[in-house]
């Protein structure tokens, strides 16, 4: 019977693949649109603000976490699944944050959407993935919710058991840990181009 349920959800999981794998060909785009435009005029490469590198810090931080709350919740550790969902949830709206100053950051530097093709496409690149990642958040805020709601450890042990709940546990962390590996990626390629400004700045 279980082994029925869980072969209703794999239409889920190649939901979920589809969508990393749309993601993947839409920054590819990005990225080389970004290489061949900067052959042409008005490209200046400003430095990238450093709090950039402080969310990218946290973001990785927010991997392990989830990685934590993963083999807790395997383990039947749910007070420990509990905290490290939460952790992750507020890593990753900590994410959110650090990104929103460093746009700031990078206007009050004169770097705007228009008049630099360059600064336009950091703005672009990492909107695009900041609305990953708020997908990302509203699913994890989803596996918070049902946690809270199961703090007896009966419910919880229930709760672990049905296929279907073990799946969408396991199907958000891939994608959670694939928005933070494509940061890894995006940043990289954007500090190789525009390197990165170490000087503290609020």
């Amino acid at each position: 019977m279980s082994n029925m349920i869980t072969k209703r959800r794999e239409p889920f999981r190649f939901m979920v693949w589809l969508g990393i794998a749309s993601s993947v060909l839409l920054f590819t785009i990005l990225l080389v649109a970004y290489v061949v435009r900067q052959t042409g005029p008005g490209w200046t490469a400003t430095k990238l603000p450093n709090v950039f590198l402080v969310s990218t810090g946290v973001i990785l931080l927010s991997s392990l976490t989830l990685k934590n709350a993963i083999q807790s919740f395997r383990h039947e550790r749910f007070s420990n699944y509990r905290v490290n969902i939460a952790t992750t949830f507020g890593l990753g709206i900590l994410f959110v944050i650090l990104q929103a100053w460093g746009w700031r950051q990078m206007t009050r530097m004169g770097v705007g959407m228009e008049g630099n093709p360059a600064g336009g496409f950091v703005y672009i690149i990492s909107g695009i993935h900041l609305l990953h990642i708020l997908i990302g958040l509203i699913f994890l805020a989803i596996l918070l919710v049902e946690a809270m709601r199961r703090r007896l450890y009966v419910d919880s042990f229930v709760y672990s058991v049905n296929p279907p709940n073990w799946l969408k546990i396991r199907l958000i962390s891939l994608y959670w840990h694939f928005v933070d590996i494509l940061w890894l990626g995006l940043f990289a390629f954007l500090v190789l181009h525009h390197g990165l400004d170490l000087h503290l700045s609020l």
